[in-house]
């Protein structure tokens, strides 16, 4: 299997070459050069390994059809470390809980962060940690998050060895529990830096670092962000297992419904889908932060500055520039690399947009590829957690909510839509007791967290700033 650039650079590479690098050398994303096909007596088989061997098995037989550089044994071990009861919480790892006729839940976020990051990111850490291992390297991570990428990239990378881990997020707009998961760890190979702004700047700044291809090399950065090829790749699996829990037979058709603001997650329901997987639709929710159900309601990509993107009580999707999209129109334009580079490297940098409403090929979003959108807003959130509540007895968090909002509102008659749940409701417990006037549940292991010491240091959203903080902090 060998990897290409969406902005069409020449080279062609391996899956443990793309792991440890994040971003092409010109600025564009990794993708296959095709998806593999899976076959309706594949799909029989995998059900079956499902249901009787796990979802460490699965993720196997899928991870399988992408990474032919790590012998088989090795990565049918990662993935049985990877995914166990004991870190998930259950056997099924991502059970599904039926709301009401025609909607049910997958559950996500009972990973070490209490959010559905830690599906793919536990992964990341072992895969790293063996790939480091076999070449006698080590590895810088730059990341950035909005919220929950932080706490599951630094959760499942602390004391691995070779591996040191650079967080980047938007000073004071994460919820209280989300700073304290992250900035109360003191692990030496863990650094929290908050900056002054919000995701985007931090998206940015990580794009810039990772642009340097020079400083790349030499302080050896790589990245844990959705735009890491590995980390999408292990998302795919839980669409597939989903899909499964959620069906008897091949026969039937799914639709996901999926809280999106970077595309990363839903991304990985595309990647499925173009496998074969029988979805019928793939649903993105926005908070107010808007800019993806923008596009597939009218085909304009319209990025926002910092003083245009909202602060809101579903804060992980307060963003206004999602890294992964450009891999979704790569494939919309039928893989036509200079078009995509032209879009995204000179239409969004020198105009802040693109607009593909009048061209034929985005009605495809919706046709052939089975996109939707719709909204939420803070009003809606509250709205929708008292109503699961009180109907049917489950608290869900803030985004979930926005995900739930927006199935029941595009749900078609006989539609099956599955809502991929976000994170548990702790980690946003002021906007839960505005709703329900009670507090969430806390898991007895976090009990107190606001209160640890804390490191992190704030900085501007400066790029040089944030190489002269890893120079000063990693030997070369």
């Amino acid at each position: 299997m060998l990897y290409l650039s969406t902005r069409g650079h020449l080279d062609r590479k391996r899956f443990c070459e793309i792991l440890l690098e994040g971003l092409a050398p010109d600025g564009g994303l990794y993708l296959p050069e095709a998806y593999p096909q899976v076959d309706a007596a594949t799909l029989t088989r995998w059900r079956a390994v499902l249901a009787e061997q796990g979802y460490a098995a699965l993720a196997f037989e899928v991870l399988s059809l992408y990474i032919d550089d790590i012998p088989a044994a090795d990565l049918k071990a990662l993935c049985a470390r990877t995914y166990t009861a004991e870190v998930f919480g259950t056997k099924e790892i991502v059970p599904l809980t039926k709301l009401e006729d025609g909607l049910q839940l997958e559950a996500l976020s009972n990973g070490p962060t209490l959010a559905f990051k830690d599906m793919a990111m536990q992964l990341l850490g072992n895969l790293f940690e063996y790939e480091l291992a076999r070449r006698g390297e080590q590895l810088n991570i730059l990341g950035a998050t909005s919220g929950d990428t932080g706490s599951a990239a630094e959760y499942a990378m602390r004391g691995k060895q070779g591996v040191r881990v650079f967080m980047l997020s938007p000073h004071g707009r994460m919820s209280p529990f989300q700073q304290a998961q992250m900035f109360s760890l003191m692990d030496p190979n863990i650094h929290n830096i908050a900056i002054e702004g919000v995701f985007d700047d931090c998206q940015d700044i990580v794009k810039a670092v990772s642009n340097d291809l020079d400083f790349k090399r030499k302080y050896k950065i790589g990245t844990v962000n959705s735009i890491n090829w590995a980390r999408l790749l292990a998302q795919v699996v839980y669409y597939f297992a989903g899909y499964f829990y959620a069906t008897k037979s091949n026969d039937e058709k799914v639709s996901f419904a999926v809280p999106s603001g970077n595309f990363g997650n839903v991304c990985a329901g595309h990647v499925a889908r173009q496998m074969g997987l029988p979805i019928r639709r793939l649903i993105v929710a926005t908070n107010e932060n808007d800019v993806l159900d923008e596009f597939f309601r009218t085909g304009t990509y319209r990025v926002r500055g910092s003083a245009d993107t909202y602060e809101t009580s579903s804060p992980s999707m307060d963003i206004s520039k999602a890294s992964n999209f450009e891999r979704f129109v790569f494939d919309l334009l039928g893989r036509d690399a200079m078009r995509t580079k032209h879009l995204f490297d000179d239409e969004l940098r020198l105009h802040g947009r693109f607009d593909l409403g009048a061209d034929p090929l985005f009605a495809q979003s919706a046709t052939q590829y089975g996109f939707a959108s719709g909204k939420s807003t803070h009003a809606n959130r509250l709205a929708t957690i008292k109503s699961t509540f009180e109907q049917h007895g489950v608290m869900i968090d803030t985004h979930t909510a926005d995900g739930v909002k927006v199935a029941r509102e595009l749900r078609q008659a006989g539609e099956h839509v599955v809502v991929l749940e976000t994170a548990l409701p702790i980690k946003f417990a002021e906007t839960i007791r505005e709703a329900l006037g009670r507090d969430p549940a806390r898991p007895a292991k976090f009990d107190g967290i606001e209160a640890l010491p804390k490191r992190v240091q704030v900085m501007g959203a400066d790029a040089v700033a944030v190489k002269r903080y890893i120079t000063d902090h990693c030997p070369v």
